[in-house]
């Protein structure tokens, strides 16, 4: 803090320089640019484990789904099979999920295969990108 005079009374006014306020936004530009990276990363990293969290609940929905109906929903059914009785289905003892099927953590929703390319079905999201391939935040998340 620097001290100055003011008017020709003899008080003395608190207050703060133009100088140290520009060291003070350096020090706190320089402190978000080293810490804000590290938090980014960690935000993507969240979003693939909760991608693969909602894509295992799904897998055991459509599990569950199969156990009472005999077989998984049809892709023209999709996923809103776990959620709404279609129609002609007489074993469909659901809801198999308590809410409205999520999109995957990139707002996109899941794409779901019966049958599957790997397995009985397939249950992925394309990742941050929305396209096929990647690495990182951009992979592929998958049930197989």
């Amino acid at each position: 803090m620097s001290f100055t005079k003011r008017s020709g009374i003899g008080r003395r006014e608190f207050g703060f320089t133009l100088l140290e306020l520009l060291v003070v936004i350096v020090i706190i530009g320089l402190l978000v640019s080293y810490v804000a990276p590290q938090y980014f990363g960690q935000v993507g990293k969240s979003e693939i484990a909760t991608a693969k969290a909602q894509i295992d609940a799904l897998e055991k929905a459509l599990d569950q789904y199969r156990l009472d109906t005999g077989r998984y929903p049809s892709v023209e059914l999709g996923l809103n099979a776990l959620v709404q009785r279609p129609p002609n289905e007489p074993k469909w003892n659901g809801p198999y999920l308590k809410k409205a099927v999520p999109p995957d953590p990139w707002g996109k929703p899941y794409l779901y295969k019966s049958p599957g390319e790997r397995g009985e079905f397939d249950l992925l999201s394309y990742g941050k990108d929305g396209q096929p391939g990647g690495s990182g935040e951009n992979a592929d998340i998958s049930n197989r």
